[in-house]
C-alpha cells in the first residue's frame, strides 16, 4: 500500500513522509464497515442485488500499530519542502482527475441507459417531462465524456521535465465542480421519474419459482412496451441496487466526496 499526505501542507518534518508498505505487515490493521456483498448474500441473491453482490468496495478504516517500515520502502522523511510539492510536481492531481472524470463518464453511461430502459418499461418514455430529464441525464453524461476529451487532447507541458505533457488540470477541476453537483442531482431524476417502479417488485427470486406466486407476477409485474416481468423485475432491481440500496447510497456518498 502506498501512503502519502494530501491536504493541509506540512509544517512539522515528523509528519513529512511517503513510503509503501504490504498490507500483511505486522501491526497493519483494517476496521471494515458492514460487508453489502455479505448482506446481499444473506439477504437474497445476485439477482435480488446483481451490483451489491458483485462489486462491493468494502472501506476499511487503516491503522498501523507500531508497523516497522523498512528504510528501502521510503521514498521521504524529514523533507518539509519535498511533501508539500510531492503532489504538484508529481503529476498527481492532472492524472487522478482524469482517471475520475473518465470513471464517471463510464458510469453514466451505464445509469444512463438503465433509465431510460426504466422509463420504457414502466411505460413513461413518451411524457414529455420523463423526455426532458432522460436527456438531462445523458447531458451531464456528454459533460464528462466532453471534459474527459478536452483533458487529453488539450495537454500541458509537465514543468520540470523536458518534452513531456500532462492532460489539462483546468478541465480536470471543472469535474470536480460539476461531479458532486451531477449525482446527487442524477438520482433525483431517477426516482422522480421510475418512482413507485423501483420498489413494485417481489422481494426474492424465489418467488419467481413459486408456482402460487409465479402467475401473478407475470400478470400483474409486466412491464411495458413488451417487457416479460421478469425483465422489468431484473431491470429495476438493478437499477435500484445502482441508485437506492445500501450499496447505492453508499456510491452517492462516494460521488458527493470524491474529490476529497
Amino acid at each position: 500500500n502506498f501512503l502519502a499526505h494530501y491536504g493541509i501542507p506540512i509544517k512539522d518534518k515528523s509528519f513529512a513522509l511517503i513510503f509503501t508498505a504490504p498490507m500483511d505487515a505486522k501491526g497493519i490493521k483494517l476496521i471494515a464497515r458492514s460487508s453489502y456483498e455479505f448482506t446481499a448474500a444473506a439477504t437474497g441473491s445476485p439477482f435480488d442485488y446483481p451490483l451489491s453482490s458483485r462489486f462491493d468496495e468494502n472501506d476499511s478504516i487503516l491503522v498501523f500499530d507500531k508497523v516497522l517500515v523498512p528504510w528501502e520502502n521510503v521514498f521521504i522523511y524529514g523533507d518539509v519542502d519535498k511533501i508539500n510539492q510531492f503532489f504538484p510536481a508529481s503529476g498527481f492531481i492532472p492524472r487522478f482527475t482524469l482517471h475520475g472524470v473518465t470513471r464517471l463518464a463510464v458510469k453514466l453511461d451505464f445509469i444512463a441507459g438503465l433509465f431510460s430502459m426504466a422509463v420504457e418499461a414502466t411505460g413513461s418514455k413518451d411524457f414529455r417531462g420523463v423526455q426532458t430529464a432522460v436527456g438531462e441525464v445523458i447531458a451531464w453524461r456528454n459533460l464528462f465524456h466532453g471534459i474527459a476529451d478536452a483533458m487529453v487532447k488539450s495537454p500541458i507541458a509537465w514543468q520540470g521535465t523536458e518534452g513531456y505533457n500532462l492532460p489539462n488540470l483546468n478541465y480536470g477541476l471543472a469535474y470536480r465542480v460539476f461531479a458532486p453537483m451531477a449525482y446527487p442531482r442524477i438520482k433525483e431524476l431517477i426516482e422522480r421519474h421510475v418512482a413507485s417502479g423501483l420498489i413494485y417488485l417481489p422481494s426474492s427470486s424465489a418467488d419467481l419459482e413459486s408456482d402460487a406466486i409465479r402467475p401473478y407476477l407475470d400478470r400483474f409485474v409486466r412491464g411495458s412496451n413488451g417487457y416479460a416481468a421478469i425483465d422489468r423485475i431484473k431491470l429495476l432491481k438493478l437499477l435500484w441496487d445502482a441508485v437506492g440500496s445500501e450499496f447505492g447510497g453508499r456510491h452517492e456518498l462516494y460521488e458527493r466526496n470524491y474529490a476529497g
